[in-house]
């Protein structure tokens, strides 16, 4: 396997592995109606990254490879706001998440720099 396929493989199980924390997080949060409705979007929009990443590796194009890896990142913004929520509106503690954040941030700069690069080369 090439260093190019196990970091293309080793993306896809750490965007995987992000999935599977946000399901984690999801199943403890309190069953009150507000509380499930952010937690429904941060669930649907944290497990997509993993899909949007899958997809692009199997893009036709470059240009389809942008717009996936692009959908990833709106993705993981719209995370990111939704996981905001979840602590400013305190339904949970902000330390509880934090490596959640943390991850985001890190994923977002690869995806970011993904995209920049495959623009550059096209």
């Amino acid at each position: 396997m090439s260093e190019k396929e196990e970091r293309n493989r080793a993306l896809a199980q750490r965007t995987k592995r992000f999935a599977l924390r946000i399901i984690n997080m999801y199943v403890k949060l309190p069953k009150s109606t507000h509380a499930q409705i952010l937690a429904k979007q941060v669930l649907r929009s944290g497990t997509s990254v993993g899909a949007h990443y899958r997809e692009a590796m199997r893009a036709r194009s470059p240009a389809e490879f942008i717009s996936k890896i692009e959908g990833g990142l709106q993705e993981l913004e719209e995370t990111a706001y939704w996981l905001e929520l979840l602590v400013e509106s305190e339904i949970v503690p902000v330390r509880k998440v934090s490596d959640l954040f943390k991850e985001l941030d890190e994923l977002t700069a690869i995806f970011a720099a993904s995209a920049r690069t495959a623009k550059s080369r096209k």
